[in-house]
Protein backbone atom coordinates (compact mmCIF):
# COMPACT_ATOMS: atom_id res chain seq x y z
CA UNK A 1 0.00 0.00 0.00
CA UNK A 2 1.47 3.58 -0.70
CA UNK A 3 2.76 5.31 2.36
CA UNK A 4 2.55 8.75 0.65
CA UNK A 5 -1.05 10.93 0.99
CA UNK A 6 -2.26 11.32 -2.21
CA UNK A 7 -4.51 14.50 -2.62
CA UNK A 8 -7.39 13.72 -4.78
CA UNK A 9 -10.28 15.26 -5.86
CA UNK A 10 -12.97 14.12 -3.28
CA UNK A 11 -15.45 13.67 -6.07
CA UNK A 12 -13.30 11.52 -8.59
CA UNK A 13 -14.08 8.84 -10.07
CA UNK A 14 -12.72 6.39 -12.85
CA UNK A 15 -9.56 3.94 -13.18
CA UNK A 16 -7.20 3.58 -9.83
CA UNK A 17 -9.47 6.25 -8.09
CA UNK A 18 -10.65 3.03 -5.43
CA UNK A 19 -7.15 2.54 -4.41
CA UNK A 20 -6.54 5.85 -4.27
CA UNK A 21 -9.69 6.76 -2.23
CA UNK A 22 -8.35 3.78 0.31
CA UNK A 23 -4.86 5.00 0.70
CA UNK A 24 -6.71 8.45 1.63
CA UNK A 25 -9.19 7.04 4.29
CA UNK A 26 -6.04 5.34 5.77
CA UNK A 27 -4.12 8.72 5.88
CA UNK A 28 -7.39 10.40 7.22
CA UNK A 29 -7.99 7.86 10.03
CA UNK A 30 -4.76 7.82 11.05
CA UNK A 31 -4.38 11.56 11.03
CA UNK A 32 -7.93 11.67 13.02
CA UNK A 33 -6.09 9.18 16.06
CA UNK A 34 -8.51 5.83 14.50
CA UNK A 35 -5.22 3.81 13.98
CA UNK A 36 -7.17 0.64 14.39
CA UNK A 37 -9.71 1.72 11.37
CA UNK A 38 -6.80 2.38 9.43
CA UNK A 39 -5.89 -0.97 9.84
CA UNK A 40 -8.94 -2.32 8.50
CA UNK A 41 -9.32 0.12 5.72
CA UNK A 42 -5.32 -0.72 4.96
CA UNK A 43 -6.13 -4.32 4.60
CA UNK A 44 -9.21 -4.08 2.62
CA UNK A 45 -6.83 -1.90 0.66
CA UNK A 46 -4.03 -5.12 0.38
CA UNK A 47 -7.02 -7.53 -0.19
CA UNK A 48 -8.02 -5.00 -3.66
CA UNK A 49 -4.73 -4.50 -4.85
CA UNK A 50 -3.65 -8.32 -5.23
CA UNK A 51 -6.86 -9.64 -6.66
CA UNK A 52 -8.53 -11.19 -3.70
CA UNK A 53 -11.78 -12.98 -5.02
CA UNK A 54 -15.20 -12.50 -4.30
CA UNK A 55 -18.49 -10.55 -5.36
CA UNK A 56 -17.73 -8.03 -2.56
CA UNK A 57 -14.32 -6.87 -3.92
CA UNK A 58 -15.65 -7.30 -7.51
CA UNK A 59 -18.55 -4.84 -6.57
CA UNK A 60 -15.57 -2.15 -4.79
CA UNK A 61 -13.04 -2.49 -7.61
CA UNK A 62 -15.82 -1.76 -10.29
CA UNK A 63 -17.50 1.01 -7.95
CA UNK A 64 -19.36 3.24 -10.50
CA UNK A 65 -19.23 6.89 -8.27
CA UNK A 66 -16.86 8.43 -6.59
CA UNK A 67 -15.64 6.24 -3.86
CA UNK A 68 -14.03 9.37 -1.73
CA UNK A 69 -17.21 11.15 -1.68
CA UNK A 70 -19.44 7.88 -1.16
CA UNK A 71 -17.21 7.08 1.98
CA UNK A 72 -16.92 3.60 0.29
CA UNK A 73 -13.99 2.51 2.37
CA UNK A 74 -16.13 3.63 5.84
CA UNK A 75 -18.93 1.17 4.49
CA UNK A 76 -17.38 -1.62 4.46
CA UNK A 77 -15.46 -0.80 7.42
CA UNK A 78 -18.39 -0.39 9.16
CA UNK A 79 -20.12 -3.47 8.36
CA UNK A 80 -16.63 -5.22 9.44
CA UNK A 81 -16.88 -3.47 12.57
CA UNK A 82 -20.42 -4.73 13.08
CA UNK A 83 -19.20 -8.05 12.41
CA UNK A 84 -16.73 -7.67 15.80
CA UNK A 85 -19.13 -5.93 18.01
CA UNK A 86 -21.63 -9.06 17.63
CA UNK A 87 -18.87 -11.23 18.19
CA UNK A 88 -19.94 -13.23 14.92
CA UNK A 89 -15.95 -13.33 13.85
CA UNK A 90 -13.90 -13.52 16.74
CA UNK A 91 -10.69 -13.73 14.77
CA UNK A 92 -11.10 -9.47 14.12
CA UNK A 93 -10.11 -8.81 17.79
CA UNK A 94 -6.78 -9.00 17.08
CA UNK A 95 -6.56 -6.44 15.22
CA UNK A 96 -9.76 -4.48 17.20
CA UNK A 97 -7.70 -4.36 20.10
CA UNK A 98 -4.70 -3.36 18.56
CA UNK A 99 -2.31 -6.21 18.94
CA UNK A 100 0.70 -6.04 16.82
CA UNK A 101 2.29 -8.75 14.15
CA UNK A 102 -0.65 -10.42 12.85
CA UNK A 103 -1.85 -10.57 9.11
CA UNK A 104 -4.85 -8.16 8.96
CA UNK A 105 -5.52 -8.83 5.51
CA UNK A 106 -5.83 -12.81 6.33
CA UNK A 107 -8.00 -11.79 9.17
CA UNK A 108 -9.89 -9.47 7.20
CA UNK A 109 -10.55 -11.85 4.16
CA UNK A 110 -11.41 -14.74 6.14
CA UNK A 111 -14.19 -12.27 7.47
CA UNK A 112 -15.58 -11.23 4.40
CA UNK A 113 -15.41 -14.88 2.77
CA UNK A 114 -17.25 -16.01 6.12
CA UNK A 115 -19.59 -13.31 5.86
CA UNK A 116 -20.10 -11.86 2.44
CA UNK A 117 -24.08 -11.83 2.01
CA UNK A 118 -24.22 -10.06 5.84
CA UNK A 119 -21.54 -7.50 4.20
CA UNK A 120 -22.73 -6.90 0.67
CA UNK A 121 -25.61 -4.59 1.84
CA UNK A 122 -23.49 -2.23 3.72
CA UNK A 123 -22.19 -0.72 0.40
CA UNK A 124 -26.19 -0.04 -0.61
CA UNK A 125 -25.59 3.52 1.60
CA UNK A 126 -23.61 5.81 3.29
CA UNK A 127 -22.47 5.93 6.76
CA UNK A 128 -24.71 6.87 9.64
CA UNK A 129 -21.70 9.26 10.87
CA UNK A 130 -23.89 10.83 14.34
CA UNK A 131 -21.25 12.59 16.70
CA UNK A 132 -22.59 14.40 19.67
CA UNK A 133 -19.11 16.20 19.88
CA UNK A 134 -19.67 17.94 16.88
CA UNK A 135 -22.49 20.41 18.55
CA UNK A 136 -19.52 21.57 20.36
CA UNK A 137 -18.86 23.65 17.10
CA UNK A 138 -22.84 24.57 16.07
CA UNK A 139 -22.79 26.10 19.58
CA UNK A 140 -19.46 28.14 19.41
CA UNK A 141 -21.21 29.34 16.02
CA UNK A 142 -24.58 30.50 17.97
CA UNK A 143 -22.24 32.62 20.21
CA UNK A 144 -20.40 34.34 17.08
CA UNK A 145 -23.79 34.92 15.48
CA UNK A 146 -25.16 36.23 18.68
CA UNK A 147 -22.08 38.63 18.96
CA UNK A 148 -22.36 39.62 15.21
CA UNK A 149 -25.84 41.18 16.40
CA UNK A 150 -28.22 38.17 15.39
CA UNK A 151 -30.90 37.42 17.50
CA UNK A 152 -29.61 35.18 20.31
CA UNK A 153 -32.82 32.93 19.80
CA UNK A 154 -32.17 30.22 17.81
CA UNK A 155 -34.13 27.97 15.73
CA UNK A 156 -32.06 25.28 14.50
CA UNK A 157 -32.37 23.07 10.69
CA UNK A 158 -30.36 20.08 10.48
CA UNK A 159 -29.51 18.21 7.13
CA UNK A 160 -28.07 14.26 7.30
CA UNK A 161 -29.38 14.11 11.18
CA UNK A 162 -28.78 9.84 11.22
CA UNK A 163 -30.21 9.38 14.56
CA UNK A 164 -30.98 13.09 15.11
CA UNK A 165 -28.11 13.01 18.31
CA UNK A 166 -26.82 16.66 17.44
CA UNK A 167 -30.53 17.59 17.53
CA UNK A 168 -30.27 16.96 21.04
CA UNK A 169 -27.81 19.87 21.85
CA UNK A 170 -30.36 22.00 23.54
CA UNK A 171 -29.91 18.95 26.45
CA UNK A 172 -26.38 19.03 26.37
CA UNK A 173 -23.50 20.95 28.85
CA UNK A 174 -20.51 22.81 27.06
CA UNK A 175 -17.61 24.53 28.39
CA UNK A 176 -16.08 26.02 25.42
CA UNK A 177 -12.26 27.67 26.28
CA UNK A 178 -13.66 28.52 30.00
CA UNK A 179 -17.45 29.81 28.40
CA UNK A 180 -20.43 27.87 30.06
CA UNK A 181 -23.38 27.03 27.87
CA UNK A 182 -26.24 24.64 28.44
CA UNK A 183 -28.17 23.22 31.33
CA UNK A 184 -26.58 21.62 34.26
CA UNK A 185 -25.32 19.12 34.36
CA UNK A 186 -26.44 18.17 31.02
CA UNK A 187 -27.25 14.89 29.38
CA UNK A 188 -23.79 15.05 28.37
CA UNK A 189 -20.80 17.30 28.75
CA UNK A 190 -18.63 18.42 26.51
CA UNK A 191 -15.34 20.36 27.48
CA UNK A 192 -13.11 20.02 24.50
CA UNK A 193 -9.17 20.77 23.96
CA UNK A 194 -9.54 24.76 23.53
CA UNK A 195 -6.87 26.91 20.77
CA UNK A 196 -6.85 30.04 20.44
CA UNK A 197 -8.71 32.81 22.12
CA UNK A 198 -12.21 31.83 23.93
CA UNK A 199 -15.67 32.33 21.98
CA UNK A 200 -17.95 35.51 23.26
CA UNK A 201 -19.77 34.81 26.55
CA UNK A 202 -23.48 35.14 25.33
CA UNK A 203 -26.74 34.53 26.51
CA UNK A 204 -28.16 32.17 23.62
CA UNK A 205 -31.17 30.08 23.60
CA UNK A 206 -32.62 27.33 21.28
CA UNK A 207 -36.15 27.42 20.53
CA UNK A 208 -36.38 24.41 18.50
CA UNK A 209 -34.53 21.90 16.64
CA UNK A 210 -35.48 19.95 13.96
CA UNK A 211 -33.70 17.53 11.28
CA UNK A 212 -33.81 15.09 7.97
CA UNK A 213 -32.57 12.05 6.72
CA UNK A 214 -33.50 10.26 4.09
CA UNK A 215 -33.06 6.84 6.32
CA UNK A 216 -33.74 7.99 9.92
CA UNK A 217 -32.51 5.87 12.99
CA UNK A 218 -34.05 5.05 15.64
CA UNK A 219 -32.44 5.03 18.46
CA UNK A 220 -34.70 3.20 20.97
CA UNK A 221 -34.12 -0.20 17.95
CA UNK A 222 -31.14 -2.36 19.07
CA UNK A 223 -30.69 -3.34 15.39
CA UNK A 224 -30.48 0.31 14.43
CA UNK A 225 -28.73 1.70 17.58
CA UNK A 226 -25.88 -1.18 16.52
CA UNK A 227 -25.29 -0.21 12.82
CA UNK A 228 -24.95 3.57 14.51
CA UNK A 229 -22.16 2.30 16.41
CA UNK A 230 -21.03 0.13 13.88
CA UNK A 231 -20.02 3.60 12.38
CA UNK A 232 -17.69 4.54 15.26
CA UNK A 233 -14.16 4.21 14.99
CA UNK A 234 -13.47 1.81 18.23
CA UNK A 235 -10.55 3.25 19.26
CA UNK A 236 -12.85 6.31 19.88
CA UNK A 237 -13.69 5.07 23.13
CA UNK A 238 -15.59 8.16 24.74
CA UNK A 239 -17.66 8.13 21.40
CA UNK A 240 -19.61 5.00 22.71
CA UNK A 241 -20.57 6.40 25.60
CA UNK A 242 -21.70 9.48 24.14
CA UNK A 243 -23.94 7.08 21.98
CA UNK A 244 -25.23 4.97 25.18
CA UNK A 245 -26.35 8.35 26.81
CA UNK A 246 -28.09 9.83 23.44
CA UNK A 247 -30.08 6.16 23.13
CA UNK A 248 -31.25 7.37 27.25
CA UNK A 249 -32.33 10.85 25.78
CA UNK A 250 -33.90 9.15 23.23
CA UNK A 251 -36.07 7.02 25.13
CA UNK A 252 -37.08 9.74 27.07
CA UNK A 253 -37.81 12.46 24.44
CA UNK A 254 -36.85 11.35 20.71
CA UNK A 255 -35.29 13.91 18.49
CA UNK A 256 -38.19 16.07 15.86
CA UNK A 257 -36.71 14.45 12.80
CA UNK A 258 -38.36 13.24 9.43
CA UNK A 259 -37.72 11.30 6.59
CA UNK A 260 -36.38 13.47 3.79
CA UNK A 261 -34.27 14.60 1.36
CA UNK A 262 -31.97 17.88 2.36
CA UNK A 263 -33.22 19.85 -0.51
CA UNK A 264 -37.28 18.86 0.28
CA UNK A 265 -36.53 19.48 3.53
CA UNK A 266 -34.68 22.69 3.28
CA UNK A 267 -37.41 24.24 0.63
CA UNK A 268 -39.87 23.38 3.28
CA UNK A 269 -38.95 24.93 6.24
CA UNK A 270 -37.58 27.76 4.72
CA UNK A 271 -41.33 28.26 3.47
CA UNK A 272 -42.62 28.60 6.85
CA UNK A 273 -43.50 31.39 8.89
CA UNK A 274 -40.53 32.86 11.18
CA UNK A 275 -41.03 34.11 14.55
CA UNK A 276 -39.75 37.99 14.79
CA UNK A 277 -36.35 38.02 16.91
CA UNK A 278 -35.40 34.41 15.88
CA UNK A 279 -32.42 33.48 14.08
CA UNK A 280 -33.53 30.47 12.10
CA UNK A 281 -30.16 28.41 11.32
CA UNK A 282 -29.32 25.72 9.04
CA UNK A 283 -26.56 23.16 10.18
CA UNK A 284 -25.24 20.41 9.19
CA UNK A 285 -21.91 18.15 9.83
CA UNK A 286 -20.22 15.68 7.40
CA UNK A 287 -22.69 15.35 5.66
CA UNK A 288 -22.41 17.71 2.45
CA UNK A 289 -20.31 15.36 0.31
CA UNK A 290 -22.99 12.66 0.55
CA UNK A 291 -26.08 15.45 -0.83
CA UNK A 292 -26.35 14.84 -4.46
CA UNK A 293 -25.24 17.81 -6.67
CA UNK A 294 -28.40 18.81 -7.52
CA UNK A 295 -29.44 18.57 -4.24
CA UNK A 296 -26.68 20.90 -3.10
CA UNK A 297 -27.61 23.34 -5.96
CA UNK A 298 -31.24 23.31 -4.32
CA UNK A 299 -30.24 23.72 -1.09
CA UNK A 300 -27.86 26.85 -1.60
CA UNK A 301 -30.45 28.08 -4.16
CA UNK A 302 -33.38 27.73 -1.25
CA UNK A 303 -31.13 29.80 1.69
CA UNK A 304 -29.35 32.34 -1.28
CA UNK A 305 -33.03 33.00 -2.04
CA UNK A 306 -34.62 33.14 1.58
CA UNK A 307 -31.33 35.13 2.81
CA UNK A 308 -32.48 37.67 0.07
CA UNK A 309 -35.66 38.16 2.13
CA UNK A 310 -33.85 38.40 5.56
CA UNK A 311 -33.85 41.02 7.82
CA UNK A 312 -32.36 41.98 11.19
CA UNK A 313 -35.42 40.85 13.23
CA UNK A 314 -35.75 37.65 11.19
CA UNK A 315 -32.15 36.70 10.21
CA UNK A 316 -30.98 33.88 8.22
CA UNK A 317 -27.94 31.77 8.84
CA UNK A 318 -25.85 28.45 7.70
CA UNK A 319 -22.92 26.64 9.90
CA UNK A 320 -21.41 24.02 7.99
CA UNK A 321 -18.88 21.49 9.74
CA UNK A 322 -16.89 19.57 6.44
CA UNK A 323 -14.08 18.01 5.87
CA UNK A 324 -11.32 19.80 4.86
CA UNK A 325 -8.91 16.93 2.81
CA UNK A 326 -6.04 18.79 2.43
CA UNK A 327 -5.60 19.15 6.32
CA UNK A 328 -7.04 16.57 7.40
CA UNK A 329 -9.43 18.58 9.82
CA UNK A 330 -12.87 19.74 9.70
CA UNK A 331 -13.87 23.20 9.03
CA UNK A 332 -16.80 24.92 10.44
CA UNK A 333 -17.79 27.60 8.19
CA UNK A 334 -20.69 30.25 9.01
CA UNK A 335 -22.85 32.90 6.46
CA UNK A 336 -25.49 34.51 7.42
CA UNK A 337 -27.82 36.84 6.34
CA UNK A 338 -28.61 40.33 5.67
CA UNK A 339 -24.86 41.40 6.31
CA UNK A 340 -22.29 38.26 6.09
CA UNK A 341 -22.71 36.80 2.84
CA UNK A 342 -20.00 35.69 2.60
CA UNK A 343 -18.78 31.86 4.33
CA UNK A 344 -16.37 32.61 7.10
CA UNK A 345 -14.03 29.62 9.06
CA UNK A 346 -14.87 30.14 12.68
CA UNK A 347 -13.54 27.29 13.80
CA UNK A 348 -11.43 23.95 12.59
CA UNK A 349 -11.85 21.30 14.58
CA UNK A 350 -11.07 17.56 15.49
CA UNK A 351 -13.66 15.43 13.51
CA UNK A 352 -14.95 14.25 16.81
CA UNK A 353 -14.88 17.52 19.17
CA UNK A 354 -11.48 16.23 20.80
CA UNK A 355 -10.47 19.83 20.08
CA UNK A 356 -11.60 23.10 18.70
CA UNK A 357 -9.71 26.09 17.20
CA UNK A 358 -11.06 29.41 17.59
CA UNK A 359 -10.64 31.69 14.49
CA UNK A 360 -9.33 28.60 12.40
CA UNK A 361 -6.31 27.58 14.32
CA UNK A 362 -3.71 25.87 12.25
CA UNK A 363 -3.48 22.94 14.37
CA UNK A 364 -3.90 19.97 11.96
CA UNK A 365 -3.44 16.72 14.69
Amino acid sequence: MAEQYQFIDINASGEGIVAAAFDNQVAYCRASGAGVTARIVAAMRDLIERGEPGALFDRIRAWPGAPLADALPLRIAGGIHALHLKGTEPALKAIYTDQQGIDDAAIVARAISAHEGELLPWLDGPPQTNEAGRSSNFIAAMLWLADHGLPPRFECLEIGSSAGINLLLDRYHYDLGGVQVGPEPGAMRFAPEWQGDPPPAREIEIVSTKGCDVAPVDLTDPAQALRLKAYIWPEHTVRFERMEAAIAEAGKRAPDLVAMNAADFVEAELARPQAAGTTRMLMHSIVWQYVPADQQARVTAAMEAAGARATADRPLAWVSLEANRVLHIHEMTVRYWPGGEEPVVVTRAHPHGAWIGWGGSERLV
